[in-house]
């Protein structure tokens, strides 16, 4: 199994937005700036996160976007399922035709992989996995390095 560009981003931005969760919104720029993502694909992703219930949108001066709710409801899953990847290791996307439409002989243990991944992603939320101290000491280099190179001053995770 192997998560997309696409999966890997969204995770990404939905941590950026949990840092700042309780600041007030947060603007793509700023999440593509401090994360390397390009601000098309964010407007793309974000666009589903908001359709699936993730963030919200604030429009007008200071506005951008936040999470609906709080980062110790929403989890790695959440976010997944939301962009539309879902956690699928079988060859034929879970349709059980891999074998010149038959099922395999593996379909079984690769179907039961990919639930269990996603058992795993389920139980990850965003503020757990901020809360781990290799995540948070990028967390803290990541502000450090915004800090120097823009004027905008991001609060740090403690």
């Amino acid at each position: 199994m192997r998560l997309s560009t696409k999966g890997r981003y969204a995770v990404t931005a939905m941590l950026d937005l949990a840092i700042h969760h309780g600041e007030g919104a947060v603007t793509l720029a700023d999440i593509s700036e401090a994360q390397g993502i390009s601000l098309s694909y964010l407007e793309q992703l974000f666009a589903r996160l908001r359709k699936n219930g993730l963030v919200e949108g604030i429009r007008g001066p200071g506005g951008g976007y936040q999470l609906s709710r709080p980062p110790t409801e929403i989890s790695v899953a959440h976010v997944i399922d939301a962009i539309g990847e879902g956690v699928d290791v079988t060859l034929c996307g879970g349709k059980t035709d891999c074998q010149e439409g038959e099922r395999c002989l593996t379909h079984e243990l690769w179907q039961q992989l990919g639930g269990r991944i996603h058992e795993f992603l389920e139980g990850i939320t965003l503020d757990s996995f901020l809360k781990r101290k290799n995540v948070n000491a990028v967390v803290r280099r990541q502000q450090n390095d915004l800090a120097v190179e823009t004027p905008r001053l991001r609060k740090t995770v403690a």
